[in-house]
């Protein structure tokens, strides 16, 4: 049984995200990289392949200094995004402030309120919304054919989900807290014949295009026909617990994952080849068992099979290699297995 990405973009014509996700180290910036450049160069389709990962994954990938750098070309219809997600975090704060000036016409801005502001930008929630925001901006821009994702490792992506989804019900407590509030203001200074000031509508505005942003968000990367998420192990336990664990997180924010990469394979000729090295079988061997669960545990979402190379796939020489695997996998399931 030959899998590949050709058959997942034959399934879902519409598919035009993809969301690698996964624990660290796993191969999910090699696929993302790799894909990007199979659907730039194969597909003829112009590709963002974009990253918020603090570890600059991509530049090293790709062999160029792009961290912080913009949108960047790497090569005929490729473009490369890796961005400083603290250096965004900080101009975000700095709106913020200068929002607070603006809106309550002062020019500075108050000690407990700053002690405030100080606070949250330590809070973890702070990463995932510059991420989010960055994700959705370029997204919506439509420069691209297709966008790639390669996430940063923090639960498997599906922390992004679940905090798009409590901090939308929390503006929405807020925003009707403040509504209330500008009600009975409005009711109280219309008794008293004065007038409501401005900043009660721009406060109420705020939160209302912070909730439009989180849901926006979250209407992206759910959509099953737009989107894919797609899971990336390797054949050793504790990969295969965590790709099974992240599965039941995504189901219980009704998403489903649209497929799974197996990265770093041991062919299986390699058994029948003399020059091997007796290191390589004992490899084949020691993952039969491994592969064999992944198999019968994901079998219907297994999307790719890359094999373990005798060097890291870097640079566009490389990469190109595992874009052919991504797209048709040289090595056929069953075979991994024994059937």
């Amino acid at each position: 049984m030959k899998v590949g990405l050709k058959y997942l973009f034959e399934r879902k014509p519409n598919v035009k995200v993809i969301i690698f996700a996964g624990k660290g180290g796993l191969g999910k910036t090699t696929c993302s990289a790799a894909l990007s450049y199979l659907i730039s160069n194969k597909l003829n389709k112009r590709v963002l392949c974009f990253s918020t990962d603090p570890q600059a994954s991509l530049s090293d990938v790709f062999e160029r200094d792009l961290f912080g750098k913009g949108e960047i070309p790497i090569a005929n219809n490729l473009y490369v995004l890796e961005i400083d997600a603290d250096k965004r975090i900080k101009e975000y704060v700095e709106g913020i402030r200068q929002k607070i000036r603006d809106m309550y016409k002062i020019e500075e801005i108050p000690q407990e309120v700053e002690d405030y502001i100080e606070s949250t930008i330590a809070e973890p929630a702070m990463y995932e919304s510059a991420v989010y925001d960055a994700m959705l901006e370029v997204v919506t821009q439509s420069k691209y054919d297709y966008y790639i994702f390669d996430m940063p490792p923090f639960g498997h992506g599906i922390r992004m989900i679940a905090m798009a989804d409590l901090l939308s019900k929390w503006v929405d407590k807020i925003t009707e807290a403040r509504r209330q509030a500008y009600e009975y203001e409005a009711a109280a200074a219309a008794m008293k014949r004065q007038k409501v000031t401005e900043r009660e509508d721009l406060m109420l505005n705020e939160l209302e295009d912070i909730r439009n942003k989180i849901m926006s968000f979250r209407n992206l990367v759910v959509d099953p026909n737009g989107t894919a998420f797609l899971m990336v192990l390797t054949p050793e336990k504790m990969s295969i617990l965590d790709t099974e664990r992240a599965i039941k997180m995504f189901e219980s924010l009704d998403l489903r994952v649209g497929g799974i990469v197996i990265n770093q394979v041991y062919p299986p000729w390699i058994l029948s080849d003399p020059k091997a090295s007796e290191y390589l079988k004992k490899k084949v061997i020691s993952q039969k068992p491994l592969l064999k669960e992944i198999v019968d545990k994901f079998k219907d979402l297994i999307v790719g099979l890359i094999p373990m190379y005798n060097r890291e796939p870097k640079g566009l020489e490389m990469l190109s290699k595992v874009s052919s695997e991504l797209w048709e996998s040289s090595i056929d399931l069953e075979s991994l297995i024994g059937k």
